[in-house]
């Protein structure tokens, strides 16, 4: 008799653009009955963004593909702790008989905490994780790092199984105690498909042209929202400093620093080379990636950086801080020079010196980029978090449910399943 289908549930704060083909690559996946319970509908529903101060919805399906429910929250709506208050996910993790929650809200969140306990209730198991790859905090106050360096690993130690999402960030789990075994890497991942298929479509001369560049230019592009800790600023002075001929700076993005990075590009003689794009919808971002030769994220706090894989995936080469997440997993093994340390301009204006004079050799390196990303997709994700949940779920093999059943006990179905052979 072929094992039952596990019960899974996802709990997530709200709905998220690059967790929606993860959740329907999940959902079709023959071992598990999977289901996902949203605290709130921002994301799919029109909300306003107070960094950019505007009305703001992605123009792509997030909902469709798999099994979901909305559980009211009777918080704030604020960031804070009872911001999100969801108390129904109490009552759906004890009636759903699930085999293991993934919770992919933070502990500073009150529906972390609900899910914890009603999962230890009802004999589930929980799985969180963390895509943090240093414990310094983006404010850098101290305070934190002392809490963090006392908080942490208690609270890691609490799940089933720690899932993260790139190696540094594997790196920062072992250095808290946590055993190898007890940590996941499930790579954050895009729908390399998609981005690939519509990179593909992309007239890319017609959208330079728009942009007034030339097929003979280079395109340097910027994809984030306009914010200090991005340090859009530091690419703005290396791109002047380097003053490479027959050249384009592309700012794909809105926010605060708008204003200063325009008049900085007028101080500095390079507003004739220098475009801002503003907010730039998900449908239109493969146009973007395919028409520039290469793209930089200069952060100073970046624990993943999901507009790294975007950009791959439609062949545009990355040039990145050491301080994003990614940078390791998906950049090194392409072109390890291209990271340079964060903050560093004179750094990354000789990375940009050197790399936009060989026009030939970046052009090379698309399909190069593109080729990493193969083996960093959502059948990759899919495949570490069944790992993940089998290894939660296998560890203690004479548990017992809260249904009177085995974790692998084969003969008694959940309520309302039936057992496949």
């Amino acid at each position: 008799m072929s094992e039952r289908r596990l019960r899974v549930l996802a709990i997530s704060s709200h709905v998220v653009q690059y967790a929606a083909p993860v959740f329907r690559k999940l959902a079709s996946c023959d071992e598990i009955d999977f289901h996902v319970a949203y605290c709130s509908l921002r994301g799919a529903e029109a909300g306003h963004d107070p960094e950019l101060g505007a009305v703001m919805k992605w123009d792509v399906p997030l909902l469709d593909g798999y099994a979901w429910t909305h559980v009211p929250n009777k918080g704030s709506g604020k960031e804070s702790f009872f911001g999100l208050f969801n108390p129904g996910l109490w009552k759906l993790i004890r009636q759903g008989h699930y085999d293991a929650i993934l919770c992919y809200i933070g502990y500073v969140r009150s529906p972390f905490w609900i899910g914890y306990f009603a999962a230890k209730m009802s004999g589930s198991r929980f799985l969180f994780g963390n895509d943090a790859i240093t414990i310094s905090p983006r404010d850098g106050k101290a305070w934190k790092v002392t809490v963090k360096k006392r908080l942490w690993p208690r609270i890691f130690k609490m799940a089933d199984q720690v899932f993260v999402p790139s190696m540094p960030a594997r790196d920062l789990m072992l250095s808290l105690g946590l055993p190898a075994e007890r940590v996941t890497i499930v790579p954050i991942v895009v729908d390399n498909d998609w981005w690939a298929s519509r990179s593909s479509e992309v007239q890319r001369d017609s959208v330079r042209k728009s942009w007034g560049v030339t097929p003979a230019d280079a395109v340097v592009l910027f994809c984030a929202k306009l914010q200090p800790w991005k340090r859009p600023l530091d690419l703005l002075q290396a791109f002047a400093h380097a003053n490479v001929q027959n050249t384009a700076l592309m700012f794909a993005g809105d926010g605060p620093q708008r204003a200063q990075l325009e008049a900085e590009a007028k101080r500095l003689g390079i507003a004739s080379r220098v475009r801002f794009l503003g907010f730039v919808n998900q449908s239109e971002l493969p146009a973007i990636y395919t028409s520039a030769d290469a793209m930089v994220l200069p952060s100073e706090f970046e624990p993943f950086a999901v507009v790294v894989n975007e950009a791959m995936c439609c062949g545009c080469p990355v040039i990145a801080s050491d301080a994003v997440g990614s940078a390791r997993d998906l950049i090194v093994p392409v072109r390890g020079d291209f990271i340079y340390p964060s903050g560093d301009v004179a750094k990354l204006t000789e990375l940009l010196k050197k790399t936009l004079s060989d026009r030939a050799g970046l052009k090379q390196l698309r399909e190069a980029f593109s080729a990493r990303m193969r083996t960093w997709s959502p059948a990759q994700n899919m495949a570490a978090t069944l790992g993940a949940v089998r290894l939660a779920v296998g560890r203690n093999r004479s548990t017992v449910r809260h249904d009177g059943t085995n974790y692998r006990d084969q003969t008694k179905p959940g309520p309302g399943e039936t057992l496949p052979g």
